[in-house]
């Protein structure tokens, strides 16, 4: 089996592109562009993100015939309810609400799909997370800067010093939305050696 020698992002997320740079990686990006489902009414988190994310893949890989595609989708899960992307700044407010002074998890499950030969390696990663308890003024003013869009959480994790997240325990590049260190690890154990030197 030849190795395929392009690394394909199925996402249009900034974090997680900016994530793959940091890290050494070259990639192309192709948005796998599908409707993702709500979340509403789903009781196991893993396997939802596992669905989505393998549904990302699912639509991208057809169009290459030599590439490796990488999908992920990451969610909010609190009170046994998926916290998605908020859909206005109404429902972000609502959603920090929610999270404000109390832990959550952040799930994202990753799809590596390699073409032509279909071999799928699919897994799921959780960080917990403590979400600041903001009052009024303070919550205006976070929703004045914008990050909160397109985010699950309604938020936006920076770093280093994020002055309202703390990573409690896990990775915080799974709290951006890609899990950096197992998708290192399984790069290099199942599709080396034409990806274990990519990472810094």
């Amino acid at each position: 089996m030849a190795h395929p020698s392009r690394l394909i992002l199925a996402s249009g997320s900034l974090g997680r592109r900016e994530l793959l740079k940091l890290h050494g990686y070259a990639f192309e990006i192709q948005p796998a562009d599908v409707d993702e489902p709500t979340g509403a009414g789903t009781t196991d988190i893993r396997r939802y993100v596992q669905e989505v994310s393998w549904m990302k893949a699912a639509a991208v890989a057809p169009r290459y015939d030599d590439a490796l595609i990488l999908s992920a989708d990451t969610v909010g899960w609190i009170d046994n309810e998926v916290i998605g992307k908020p859909a206005d700044e109404d429902d972000a407010r609502r959603i920090l609400r929610q999270l404000g002074g109390r832990e959550h998890e952040l799930w994202t499950g990753v799809t590596l799909w390699r073409r032509p030969d279909d071999v799928q390696l699919i897994w799921q990663e959780a960080t917990r997370v403590y979400f600041a308890k903001l009052s009024d003024e303070e919550l205006d003013r976070y929703l004045a800067t914008r990050t909160w869009r397109g985010c699950s959480g309604a938020y936006a994790v920076q770093m280093q010093n994020d002055p309202y997240v703390r990573i409690v325990e896990g990775s915080v590049s799974n709290v951006i939305g890609l899990p950096m260190e197992s998708l290192a690890r399984n790069l290099e154990r199942y599709f080396r050696p034409e990806w274990s030197s990519r990472s810094a």
